[in-house]
């Protein structure tokens, strides 16, 4: 097992800033301003010989109030998951009443603390730290976070006196690799952190009434039905045009990235809410990525039974662009449906990443030409030869034949649905990409036009 190692410190010292350089990420969205990080972020660094988890907290404050609140409860858990403890102080500030509350409270957990003083570039290191000592850490490490320097001093004495663990590749070391990545995306409180919660068991990311509340794309690894996931519970994404603070800029952008990273993306709704210009646009977003699509419409519970049926019709009309998409309708409040939304993201990432082999697709497009043959282009029939597989999540099949330029795009469509039935490729975007081949008498024809100029 890696060591796990802790940042925590008050407001706006640089814990996310060293987290970003001891994994070589920018993971952690950085900010001159307290309280960006809420909930608490897990990466893999390695610095010299020691491979390890590192976990940004959030700032602890004395007196928490409103959104605080849970976020001490977030650190509490770092510090109590963690094997040690990294106490980052600003050398610039020197030592602040919430530093000395820190102090007592890491003096409470047992565990072993090394205190470091960022922000320590271009002062002379000895006066940098000499007023740390007092909290009673032993000897400050000096570092600049912002500028990669320390960090490799910092690690060592973490680890002093301990084996080093070695550097097992990034597809061991990393859980995350192997596991079914889903992105959990939509508006801002539509109930996207409680869903993670509810598939976790456990209060794992802060849910609040509050829109806004996630920042950071937050990754959780966990184990359903013996299948190993990585979930990415993002900040809501909202129209650019009410994006006015840098900060859910820079939300927004990781939660463009999570769905990059993700096999499987689901969009979680109100249904309390129509679905808006808002829903539209993050369901395109993920297509045009090509991820697996799942849409989950929460808060169903409280929908009285004489309106179902009136939302389940505006839902087809507004989402008529993604008829293969599937809808769950769940509470993830109280669990209603979660279950099954979870193994429709086994189904999904299944479809997305199966080996289709050449002779089962083109038989597959020879049934569905001989059940509804191309078009006719200027009285010649379009010829489709054969299909092979050109990658996976999303699928793509290119299919070879003459005079392809002009295949419609509801022949398109029609194929990416036959192939999408016959191999089960549930909720995803089939891509269906066409080539002409290239004729082997135009060269003769050529040669033969040009000897007869001559």
């Amino acid at each position: 097992m890696l060591p796990v190692v802790a940042l925590v410190g008050r407001p706006n010292v640089g814990k996310s800033t060293l987290f970003n350089a001891l994994t070589r990420t920018r993971d952690a969205i950085v900010a001159d301003v307290p309280g960006v990080t809420r909930d608490r972020q897990y990466g893999y660094g390695k610095v010299g010989p020691t491979a390890f988890v590192v976990i940004d907290t959030g700032g602890i404050v004395e007196q928490p109030s409103g959104i605080e609140s849970p976020m001490r409860v977030q650190t509490d858990r770092a510090v109590a998951e963690a094997d040690h403890l990294v106490f980052l102080v600003d050398a610039r500030a020197g030592i602040t009443p919430q530093d000395e509350f820190i102090a007592r409270q890491l003096r409470r957990s047992g565990k072993r603390v090394v205190l470091a003083a960022n922000k320590a570039e271009g002062l002379d290191s000895d006066v940098a730290v000499a007023e740390f000592h007092g909290l009673g850490f032993g000897e400050p490490i000096p570092l600049s976070a912002a500028h990669g320097q320390g960090a490799h001093d910092l690690m060592d004495a973490v680890f002093a006196g301990e084996l080093a663990t070695p550097d097992i590749g990034a597809e061991t070391a990393d859980p995350g690799r192997d596991a079914i990545r889903i992105a959990v995306i939509g508006r801002p409180n539509v109930g996207k952190s409680t869903l993670v919660n509810r598939l976790l068991g456990e209060e794992r990311v802060i849910a609040s009434d509050m829109p806004g509340t996630t920042r950071d794309s937050i990754f959780v690894p966990f184990t359903r039905d013996g299948r190993e996931f990585l979930l990415i519970d993002t900040a809501g994404v909202r129209r650019r045009a009410k994006i006015d603070d840098a900060i859910e800029r820079a939300s927004v952008s990781k939660t463009l990235q999570a769905i990059v990273e993700a096999h499987v993306v689901v969009v979680v709704l109100d249904a309390h809410d129509t679905v808006g210009e808002q829903d539209a646009s993050v369901l395109g977003l993920a297509l045009e990525r090509g991820r697996a699509l799942l849409i989950a419409v929460n808060k169903w519970d409280n929908i009285p039974m004489e309106q179902r049926e009136e939302i389940r019709g505006k839902l087809a009309l507004k989402l008529d662009f993604a008829p293969f998409v599937p809808v769950h309708f769940i509470s993830a409040r109280h669990g209603t449906g979660v279950g099954d939304l979870a193994q429709a993201a086994i189904r999904a990432y299944d479809g997305a990443m199966r080996e289709m082999r050449t002779p089962e697709l083109t038989k597959t497009l020879e049934r569905a030409m001989t059940q509804h043959q191309p078009p006719l282009v200027r009285g010649r029939r379009i010829k489709l030869r054969y299909a092979h597989q050109g990658g996976r999540n999303p699928p793509r099949i290119v299919i070879h034949g003459n005079q392809t330029k002009h295949v419609p795009d509801a022949y398109r469509r029609y194929l990416a649905n036959v192939f999408r039935e016959t191999f089960d490729l549930f909720a995803s975007p089939v891509a269906v990409e066409f080539r002409t081949d290239s004729n082997p008498y135009d060269s003769a024809r050529r040669r033969g036009r040009g000897q007869r100029q001559k």
